[in-house]
């Protein structure tokens, strides 16, 4: 199943895409998706929904975030090898971890609003991971068994906020709209090997990053163990996987970062395709 939210900004109503290519609203069924929807047996109840004979949805209308009610946005850096080559980094000897505020959640469409004093915005396209079923100490062989599904994530990261504004990394990714999530969760029974998975993103019609979740340091199943040892994880949490090469902070001699009025675009293999404009901060 391809689930998402539509609808104005905090009104979004849960939908799925049905495979003739409309957009079928899922409200008589679950308040959202979200929490215990996204359990087994969450989503074992909406596989069985007669989705043909559900309300059609306008397909014009604003996509919000593929998931609602977000505990937890995770974010492992890093986890590509050859990323870490292009920012001078040694591959590290376990996960890095560290967290983005879900209040820069934002759907896959939405303006991308480059932050206040920010000169060096970048784009990350991701791997989202959103887990199904509580995680606490689980083993990487079970792991797999605690994810709903899959979505494109844009990583958006102020670098000057990242690197030099002293402590974590969270300053430089948790601005609002550094967040767009969707334009659906994949369910994990489409994705046969979320290992193998095509990405890419262009800005301005010019494709920067070009890779493949084949070369991931730490796949999904032990990013979640390894997750799952620090911090449970609930139904609805997200984790990020990291990203291929081709981010602006990389590009040499000079690199490229954001400005306003630039399109992004950006998709993972089997999990659609998001656009952002972005835009200044308005004060």
């Amino acid at each position: 199943m391809k689930l998402m939210r539509i609808g104005a900004r905090g009104a979004e109503r849960p939908a799925v895409l049905h495979s003739d290519g409309t957009i079928r609203d899922l409200s008589g069924i679950v308040d959202d998706i979200a929490g215990s929807v996204l359990t087994p047996e969450g989503l074992k109840e909406l596989s069985g929904a007669d989705l043909s004979g559900l309300p059609e949805l306008d397909k014009n209308e604003r996509i919000g975030p593929c998931v609602g009610r977000v505990g937890k946005f995770i974010c492992v850096g890093l986890n590509y090898a050859d990323h870490a080559a292009e920012s001078g980094l040694d591959v590290p000897k376990e996960p890095v971890l560290f967290m983005k505020a879900t209040s820069a959640i934002c759907g896959p469409n939405d303006d991308v609003i480059i932050p206040k004093n920010s000169s060096q915005t970048d784009w990350e396209v991701e791997l989202g991971v959103v887990i199904g079923k509580e995680a606490r100490y689980v083993d990487e062989a079970d792991a797999l068994d605690h994810v709903a599904g899959y979505c494109v994530v844009n990583d958006v990261s102020e670098r000057e906020f990242q690197a030099k504004r002293s402590g974590q990394w969270v300053k430089g990714k948790s601005a609002d709209t550094f967040g767009p999530i969707g334009p659906w969760l994949v369910t994990k029974d489409e994705i046969a090997d979320p290992q193998n998975l095509g990405m890419w993103l262009e800005v301005d019609g010019h494709r920067y990053q070009n890779g493949s979740t084949r070369t991931m340091v730490y796949g999904v199943a032990h990013v979640v163990s390894y997750i799952s040892q620090f911090m449970s994880l609930q139904p609805g949490d997200i984790i990020t996987t990291g990203t291929p090469p081709g981010v602006g902070m990389g590009i040499k001699p000079d690199p490229v970062y954001l400005r306003p009025g630039q399109t992004m675009r950006l998709s993972v293999e089997g999990l659609g395709e998001q656009m952002q404009k972005t835009v200044a901060w308005q004060g």
